[in-house]
């Protein structure tokens, strides 16, 4: 398995940590923020620029974080931070979970369970509101999970918003419970499809967290 610092129960460290794959989002940010603070300290008009700048990049260090965490028990654990938006029977006998991330969420997702990964699978599509019927069309990534239970899918859903999935691992990597699996900018949608015989513990509404929240009951 990895040895991804959150993938058994260590402690929460201190200090703020931030996502892999933000840097092409905030580095720029950042650097725009330093230059016209610098210039607003000579030139009083460059703070209309600074302080929205300083702003923003403020906002983005919170939208990109990505604390460490005790995980859960139970044999599946929650992908995403967010509420549990819908739990629809599926014509194969699975049950699809699917969890909408708002931007005030960790965009972080985490492998539900322990396994290898089969396939991850980008999809081309469009960008509607995750919370819009139709997001199923979205740009997308489909994983697929060797895992205790069998074949595990798990789909990143890319929104109106947040138009980049970063996968950090591929096919053939093997993952431990919790252990982070990618990212989507500024939140969007997840769906987990629990294995058929597998009832769900969490109900519409619901608030999940990250490889916390145990999304299966037995």
């Amino acid at each position: 398995m990895s040895n991804d610092a959150d993938s058994r129960g260590t402690s929460p460290s201190r200090g703020l940590r931030l996502a892999r794959g933000v840097s092409p989002w905030l580095a720029p940010t950042a650097a725009a923020a330093a230059v016209t603070t610098a210039l607003a300290a000579r030139r009083p008009r460059w703070a209309l620029a600074a302080v929205p700048l300083t702003a923003l990049t403020g906002a983005m260090l919170w939208f990109f974080r990505d604390p460490e965490r005790r995980p859960g028990t139970g044999r599946l654990l929650s992908p995403a931070d967010g509420v549990v938006q819908s739990i629809d029977p599926w014509p194969d006998g699975r049950t699809r979970v699917a969890i909408f991330m708002s931007p005030l969420d960790v965009h972080v997702n985490r492998a539900p369970a322990a396994g290898t990964v089969t396939s991850v699978e980008y999809v081309p599509g469009g960008f509607l509101p995750a919370f819009n019927k139709d997001s199923d069309k979205n740009e997308r990534v489909v994983w697929h999970f060797d895992t205790a239970l069998g074949d595990l899918e798990l789909v990143q859903i890319a929104g109106a918003v947040a138009r980049r999935i970063v996968p950090y691992v591929a096919a053939g990597a093997k993952v431990a419970q919790a252990e982070r699996i990618g990212l989507i900018r500024f939140g969007s949608r997840v769906d987990v499809y629990l294995p058929e015989g597998v009832e769900p513990a969490v109900t519409v509404g619901q608030r999940t967290k990250a490889g916390v929240t145990r999304i299966d009951r037995g």
